[in-house]
């Protein structure tokens, strides 16, 4: 009896069973053997370096301003640095008689928490086609003791292409929270700076373009591994952090730096309110970075701190938008959301007392719409509309210092 070689379902099991010279294909398997193949091409095809479109400065930013509020300074040097970062990619295709050599610009991006410097990472990944990844500095230690190796950053660059070495070694590393890396202080102690210093120590290496030895599982986890030979020479890396108290350093840089009669009308020119514009490379080194780390992210720019108008624009206008969130949630349950304008004012009133940034507008989100997400979508009722007396109610019936504190 006629039965398929690869399933083994016999023909009256099928639609179609194709014979070939010694064997048999049912349209399940032909079904199945397409959609790997296709599969497989993307696979190889999805990072192909010669196939990169060059994205202008323009576009980024644009597609940038599509999901994030305000913050020009910062769009505009990342669009840059994303830019050239392509531009160095395809040298090879234009001509270039001088033997001119560009070298990469990594870059350093400064600002509050809640400012948006992850938010401006994971959308400009949506449209790279080349690998990019997002690495919390946070986890990283030396090599030795408990923690991430540094070379932990690579395996999640290789693991985004998939183990595609070629694509990696022309990717974008995000490293986030870069500040809590700094040097713990100038004291000698007796106990080593594992996470501090010693971390900043081992990433020159990959900051400058050298070849690392990766393990593609994890170093410590699997210590039998082949290692894979990766070149940063090609890698741009955006660091990202908070920098918590560097405000008083530029201060006190600020203030000493003028002398004499003009001191007092120089000084009058400083917007206090937002110190981390006059923000330099020795402020970074006040703070605890090593001078070499600070030569190898030649491009600092800040992130400005947001104020009432930015948060008020950040709940209602991104594509994605936080109301535009809940809306989409709701809708899920075929439930009509709205809200007064005067609660969306609110939650911005409410953002700017507990200074927590766009982060803090979730929270205060989730302390007004917690009650009507657990008991409405076991109702029939099809809308649901929240008025300024429903969003103070279920505030006060949150945990106000809980918000606060966190």
């Amino acid at each position: 009896m006629d039965k398929c070689s690869f399933c083994g379902r016999e023909k009256k099991d099928t639609e179609l069973l194709i014979a070939g010279i010694s064997a048999h294909i049912c349209d399940s398997c032909i079904d199945q053997a397409y959609e790997i193949l296709q599969e497989e091409k993307k696979r190889v095809d999805e990072f192909d370096v010669s196939q990169i479109k060059l994205i202008k400065p323009l576009e980024i930013k644009s597609f940038l301003d599509q999901y994030v509020i305000g913050q020009e300074e910062a769009k505009k040097y990342l669009s840059v640095a994303v830019y050239n970062h392509y531009k160095r990619l395809m040298q090879g295709n234009f001509k270039n008689e001088d033997e001119i050599e560009i070298e990469k610009s990594n870059i350093i991006l400064v600002g509050e928490t809640g400012t948006g410097k992850t938010l401006l990472a994971r959308t400009i990944a949506r449209m790279l086609n080349v690998p990019f990844t997002i690495v919390d500095a946070t986890v990283l230690t030396e090599a030795g003791y408990v923690g991430e190796d540094i070379e932990s950053v690579l395996t999640r660059l290789l693991q985004v292409a998939d183990y595609n070495v070629e694509a990696a070694e022309k990717g974008i590393v995000f490293i986030d929270e870069i500040d809590k890396i700094a040097r713990k202080g100038d004291n000698p102690s007796i106990t080593r700076d594992v996470s501090g210093e010693g971390v900043q120590q081992g990433l020159l290496k990959l900051l400058e373009g050298s070849t690392v030895n990766v393990p593609p599982q994890g170093g410590r986890k699997h210590p039998d591994q082949k290692m894979i030979s990766v070149n940063t020479k090609n890698i741009l890396f955006v660091c990202g952090g908070a920098f918590d108290g560097i405000d008083k350093k530029i201060a006190q840089r600020l203030n000493t730096k003028v002398v004499g009669y003009n001191a007092a009308k120089d000084r009058d020119h400083i917007d206090r309110d937002n110190l981390l514009q006059y923000i330099s490379p020795q402020d970074l080194k006040a703070f605890g970075l090593i001078p070499e780390i600070i030569g190898r992210l030649p491009v600092l720019t800040y992130l400005n701190p947001l104020d009432r108008e930015a948060l008020r624009r950040i709940l209602t206008e991104p594509k994605n938008s936080i109301i535009k969130q809940y809306v989409q949630l709701f809708k899920i349950d075929s439930i009509d959301l709205t809200f007064d304008d005067e609660v969306l004012e609110y939650i911005v009133d409410k953002a700017v007392e507990f200074k927590l940034g766009a982060r803090g507008l979730r929270s205060i989100c989730e302390a007004i719409m917690m009650d009507a997400m657990f008991e409405l979508p076991s109702k029939e009722s099809n809308e649901m509309h929240i008025t300024m007396d429903y969003a103070k109610r279920k505030m006060e019936k949150a945990n106000i210092k809980r918000l606060q504190a966190a």
